[in-house]
């Protein structure tokens, strides 16, 4: 490595601490406790060209991936030569930012000694924008909330206050809106400021330089990755539960020597609720579960990320157009790690792990209509909640455990500050991993109830009720999921609005992950390791390991 390498290398890795420090200013300045708590954020630095140089590691792939693409959208929608020190770009637009109304995105020019020299951005889910909320409820997207395009928030300096009072106008949750607002635009100012003096101290009056070694270097490294592979094309189909009825998820896969073409085509059309989802959230899911499995030391930038392409046909589930409704779009946007995995486990089984819950179990909620009028608190958030994950070829999956998503687990305590519920029980299920030769995550139990003489809407978009997580390589299945409410007759469905009555208990059971390889082969210690500590039961070890103990 010559001299001009190793500063280049250097400033890489200072880089990369910049954009930790700008998503760690973001989580402490936030309101919504998705947000403060659970990590839901992107955070970015870009060059002048619009290219991601450096993401920070706490985030979503559902906002990072679609961030590197926003940036070059927004750079072109507006005029270089026009854009001066302190402006700042905002837009809400699922088909450009993150896929769903909530999540809003920001994108600032950088100048250095007079010159634009790059941009930084960032993503962050806000509570509420109105219409029928966070729900599948929507027929369209102008049922779902507040649409901002493409626009103007601050300009040098002076935020829009007309564009803030509209949002929090259509807002149920307008004070915690603002604030997150006023905690975006922070993390695009700390990130101009810390990269301004990452520059004066390397005495550097621009990141050409920079950006071409970093992108060239990671395009190489991932290419290098793909031409290892086998050469060819895979196909999988995915069942997942849907709507009102089950329905495919189609992936073709093909390995070429220097990229790879994933294609939705045959995936199921859009449908009337609000599942559906666009393209640019299909596809940051997707890449982001085969950079996990291909290259996964070269850091996440615009050039890890080229090689990678994604297509799907206009109106199938995975590609919807505008104005289909998408709310809830992660309910299947992060199944497509399981139907990309599904292709890649041909290629190559034994770096692929089982299928997992994988959809994020989040539980939007509000207070109900009538509230209003009887001067009751009024409150609009959204928790989460996660399954297990699938057994690793070498490892056991891991419980309770965000992945694809990455956005962590809720605070109940928060919770019960803010809304009339109360908590009784968060546990492991014990039995919910799928059997193998390495066991898959195990899932939760929650329950919590309406309390105060209140009623609590919830808001369900949920995956695994119907179809469980499959084992690999001879794995078993791991438990699926299941939401019911005390003194009901019948399990809730996984979709739809839900009335929690004053009283009444909501028991929330997360699904598992499926398990690698054969139970049979399970080293008996971990097993009975399990054992004692209440993951797995002798019945159960009895049924699926064919263990005597």
């Amino acid at each position: 490595m010559t001299k001009t390498d190793t500063r280049l290398q250097v400033m890489w890795d200072r880089l990369l601490a910049v954009v930790e420090e700008q998503g760690q200013a973001l989580i402490r300045a936030a309101f919504s406790p998705i947000v403060r708590e659970c990590g839901d954020i992107s955070a970015g630095i870009f060059d002048v060209e619009g290219r991601m140089l450096a993401q920070a590691v706490t985030g979503t792939p559902g906002h990072i991936n679609t961030m590197a693409e926003a940036v070059k959208t927004l750079r072109a929608r507006f005029p270089l030569e026009e854009m001066t020190s302190g402006d700042i770009y905002m837009t809400n637009d699922p088909w450009i930012a993150s896929g769903h109304l909530n999540d809003f995105l920001l994108m600032m020019p950088v100048f250095f000694q007079g010159r634009l020299v790059g941009f930084t951005a960032c993503t962050s889910h806000l509570a509420d924008l109105g219409g029928l909320g966070m729900g599948p409820e929507g027929s369209d997207i102008y049922d779902e909330g507040l649409l901002i395009p493409p626009c103007k928030l601050v300009d040098e300096g002076e935020v829009n206050a007309l564009l803030v009072e509209i949002v929090k106008a259509n807002s149920r949750e307008p004070i915690g809106n603002e604030g997150d607002i006023y905690a975006l635009i922070a993390c695009c100012e700390a990130g101009a400021d810390r990269l301004v003096r990452m520059m004066d101290e390397f005495g550097i009056r621009d990141l050409n330089a920079l950006s071409e070694h970093i992108v060239e270097t990671s395009r190489r490294g991932t290419i290098d990755a793909i031409s290892a592979l086998p050469k060819g094309t895979w196909r999988n189909v995915l069942k997942v539960d849907g709507y009102d009825a089950e329905i495919e998820l189609h992936a073709a896969l093909t390995i070429e020597d220097d990229h790879i073409l994933l294609d939705f085509e045959g995936s199921a059309e859009c449908l009337s609720k609000g599942v559906n989802v666009p393209l640019n959230y299909a596809a940051a899911y997707s890449v982001f579960a085969l950079r996990c499995i291909i290259g996964p030391d070269t850091p996440n930038n615009a050039g890890s990320l080229e090689p990678f392409r994604v297509t799907a046909p206009k109106g199938c589930i995975l590609n919807a157009q505008s104005p289909s409704p998408v709310a809830m779009r992660h309910a299947l946007g992060q199944m497509t790690p399981d139907l990309v995995y599904g292709c890649l486990s041909q290629v190559a089984p034994e770096l692929v792990p089982a299928e997992g819950a994988s959809c994020m179990y989040d539980l939007p909620m509000r207070h109900v209509a009538e509230a209003v009028e009887r001067g009751d608190p009024q409150f609009a958030l959204e928790l989460v909640f996660n399954g297990g994950t699938g057994a690793r070829p070498q490892l056991d999956g891991l419980s309770a455990t965000a992945f694809p998503s990455g956005v962590w687990g809720s605070q109940i305590e928060t919770t019960e500050a803010v809304a009339p519920v109360m908590f009784d029980r968060r546990e492991l299920r014990p039995d919910s991993g799928g059997a193998g030769r390495t066991r898959g995550g195990l899932g939760q139990r929650i329950e919590m109830r309406a309390v105060d003489d209140q009623d609590v809407m919830v808001f369900l978009s949920v995956e695994r009720i119907r179809n469980p997580a499959k084992g690999r390589l001879g794995g078993l299945a791991g438990a699926p999921g299941r939401i019911r409410v005390t003194g009901r007759d019948h399990d809730v469905p996984g979709k739809g609005e839900l009335r929690v009555k004053a009283g009444e208990r909501l028991i929330f059971e997360t699904p598992g992950g499926g398990g690698f390889g054969d139970p049979k082969e399970r080293d008996p210690e971990r097993l009975a390791q399990d054992i004692e500590a209440g993951l797995v039961t002798p019945q159960a070890a009895k049924r699926d390991y064919g263990s005597q103990s």
